[in-house]
């Protein structure tokens, strides 16, 4: 019975209408990930090929998908116990690990990335699944199944660790669908079923403001990018309009997430009947588009800041526009399932930003990132004023 009560001391103390303050630990523990991004998009920076691009592509997905877990699991267990902020320290060392790794992932150091995510999700889990007194029947099953779905994914990390790098393409894929799929599945397992999204009981305003923390991260490492090669170069006017042009687009993608959105998500979440449904949908799913799309942003930063003249290739078309374009479809999703209807403003930004990349290669690479920066703040402002016109409208009826 005390091992129960223990067990249980462990836990969020989740009180109706109060927002459970994300912790110092967890900060702590994102700046591993801060590390990750910049590892990603420095990836993609030196492998921008076909392959290159899906091979980082699967990187960021299991690196979004690690931390994103990390956050459900931080969501209920305190961080403020010492057990659960030994949890995060050792997940921290697993992170450089899987971190330091990224680069060559599928290159010299693909054992040690399989070995390093496996071991912490895996890990984690476990130490979620000792955590549970075994009075909460339904958390322990939970946390059963997803132990379960987690341990299968992890025989295709390791084996593709030990495999060549199509064959560790492949198994990884495997792995990480696996894992994409459990939660849209309810983590079903035989003789156990499946869960139920009342068993995902979640502090909504804790989960929205995590996820809000890691587009702070993504859009600081689009800045420290962007800043890092502007200092090693002349400055020239195409260079620091190129920097200018940088700076604004990503302050535009802050005004666009942050100024009504992130806000209005936190507030839904929390009053939401199924905040479960709603987290696993709106910040499981719905923001690797956005964070995503930051961090091709940057790349595209970096290039045109070192390519400023010319006419853009493919390489800088796709990621001048792709980054903005990616973020714009995550966020007018994320807003969709919360507003109930699609952002004009988004979604004007996005047809904007096809018929930009229907001309890129005509245009120079600043000319295209000074285009698609001023694209970003009209749908900024556009979205400013059309919401406030509505809650105008709104407050003169009361």
């Amino acid at each position: 019975m005390a091992g129960d009560e223990q067990r249980g001391a462990l836990f969020r103390p989740l009180v109706p209408n109060q927002h459970n303050r994300v912790t110092y630990a967890e900060l702590f523990f994102d700046l591993v990930f801060a590390f990750a991004v910049t590892q990603i998009s420095h990836t993609l920076l030196s492998h921008f090929t076909p392959l290159g691009a899906l091979q980082t592509t699967l990187l960021f997905l299991s690196v979004w998908w690690l931390w994103v877990y990390t956050a459900w699991i931080t969501n209920w267990l305190d961080p403020e116990k010492t057990a659960v902020r030994v949890l995060l320290f050792a997940l921290m060392f697993g992170g450089l690990i899987l971190s330091t790794s990224i680069p060559k992932a599928f290159e010299s150091r693909g054992l040690w990335f399989a070995l390093a995510y496996s071991v912490m999700q895996v890990g984690r889990t476990i130490f979620l699944l000792a955590s549970t007194p075994s009075g909460r029947i339904m958390a322990r099953l939970n946390a059963v199944r997803i132990l379960v779905w987690l341990v299968v994914s992890a025989i295709f990390w390791m084996a593709g660790g030990f495999a060549e790098e199509q064959s560790r393409l492949m198994l990884w894929s495997v792995a990480l669908g696996i894992e994409y799929l459990s939660p849209a599945v309810r983590f079903w397992i035989p003789k156990y079923g499946a869960s139920s999204v009342a068993d995902w009981v979640v502090e909504g305003g804790h989960m929205a403001e995590r996820c809000a923390g890691f587009i702070i991260i993504a859009l600081g490492e689009s800045i420290v990018v962007t800043g890092a090669t502007f200092a090693d170069l002349p400055w020239t006017s195409d260079h620091v309009i190129a920097f200018v042009s940088a700076l604004v687009g990503s302050i535009a993608m802050w005004w666009i997430y942050f100024h009504k959105g992130a806000e209005a998500g936190s507030e839904q979440i929390s009053k939401s009947s199924e905040p479960g449904r709603l987290a696993r949908l709106a910040y499981t799913y719905l923001h690797m588009p956005i964070v995503a799309g930051i961090i091709v942003s940057a790349v595209a930063d970096d290039l045109v800041l070192t390519h400023p003249g010319g006419r853009s290739d493919l390489r800088i078309s796709l990621c001048a526009v792709g980054g903005p374009l990616l973020f714009l479809i995550g966020t007018i999703l994320f807003k969709h399932t919360f507003r109930g209807f699609l952002q004009l403003s988004h979604a004007a930004g996005i047809v904007a930003l096809g018929v930009l990349y229907w001309f890129a290669g005509q245009l120079s690479p600043l000319l295209l990132s000074i285009l698609v920066s001023a694209t970003m703040v009209m749908v900024g402002v556009w979205e400013s004023i059309s919401l406030g016109s509505k809650a105008q409208s709104e407050a003169t009826r009361a």
